[in-house]
């Protein structure tokens, strides 16, 4: 399972056709804005695409409101600081001292902001061209009927954009959408999202054999040694992870019986295990409370014990 890249041809025929039909999305989650944040619901639906991948494999594409308002909101932040870019780059090239006086040079600067801010699709950028002619004699002299004048021309450069306004409402309508194709043709549109969104605990795996394993670099040349030698990395991950599903069971059963230990029950009275509020509500030690009663055990005369004889 995988997100089909966006070069492939079945994301452009799903975007082209989204632009006048609407999918008969099924919903799967809907839960409140995250982390706490004032906004719109979370929600995210799935769609079964009757057709499928070139490959004739399930493709199943997944909407999400709030990624729909990223993505918007992304746009319109690179749009509106690339146009920035560019009425800055125009007021260099405009200047009477200005330097980029070379097509090539700003045709340059002009393809940088556009690759930067990935406003190529939503830009279009124009660069003009008027040429100021001036004569000036070609020797010295007071002018007569019979001197010769050379023509001078002088480039000034210009620049003009605009923006694509039917890009943008044309990739607004597919906005928080990406497709995702699998090999497994008895999971559901649903199981295939679930099963998609716990894929990092997988990508964990990998990024312990690459850090806390140090599988690379393979002073290995044969492909049987180089086989075998991945071959025992992975029992040694599978080993890691029974492991933690051994500790993870043992400090689920602890927490479970940690109230019905005697040490623990002995520690706050039956007020306080009723109501767990009122350990929170016990005001906090003065933080010289501590030093003043080591001090007290100072001055405190000590006992003292015949020596045996």
């Amino acid at each position: 399972m995988t997100v089909l890249p966006r070069s492939r041809v079945e994301d452009r025929r799903f975007r082209k056709w989204i632009q006048s039909n609407t999918p008969s999305w099924q919903l799967v989650w809907d839960r409140p804005c995250p982390k706490g944040y004032e906004g719109p619901a979370d929600r995210w639906y799935v769609y079964r695409d009757p057709i499928g991948s070139m490959e004739a494999w399930p493709l199943v594409w997944v909407w999400s409101t709030r990624l729909t308002e990223r993505q918007r909101i992304r746009r319109q932040e690179h749009i509106a600081v690339a146009t920035e870019k560019f009425t800055a780059l125009r007021a260099r090239i405009i200047s009477p001292k200005a330097r980029l006086r070379a097509a090539s040079r700003i045709d340059f600067e002009v393809e940088k902001i556009l690759e930067h801010y990935h406003v190529r699709r939503y830009l279009k950028v124009t660069s003009t061209v008027s040429a100021e002619h001036s004569f000036k004699q070609t020797r010295r002299g007071r002018p007569g009927p019979n001197s010769a004048y050379r023509r001078i021309t002088r480039r000034h450069y210009d620049l003009e954009w605009t923006v694509d306004q039917a890009a943008v409402t044309y990739d607004e309508r597919s906005d928080g959408t990406y497709p995702l194709v699998t090999n497994d043709r008895d999971l559901t549109a649903e199981q295939v999202l679930l099963a998609h969104k716990g894929q990092p605990t997988i990508e964990k795996r990998f990024e312990q054999l690459k850090t806390v394993h140090e599988i690379a670099p393979v002073f290995l040349k044969n492909p049987g040694r180089i086989e075998a030698f991945f071959t025992m990395y992975f029992f040694a991950l599978l080993v890691q992870a029974l492991i933690e599903r051994e500790l993870r069971g043992a400090m689920k059963r602890h927490h479970e019986i940690a109230a019905d230990l005697p040490g623990r029950a002995s520690l706050c009275s039956s007020d306080d295990r009723a109501d767990p509020a009122a350990l929170r509500s016990r005001p906090a030690p003065h933080p010289h409370a501590r030093r003043a009663r080591r001090s007290d055990l100072r001055g405190r005369p000590h006992a003292t014990t015949a020596a045996s004889p």
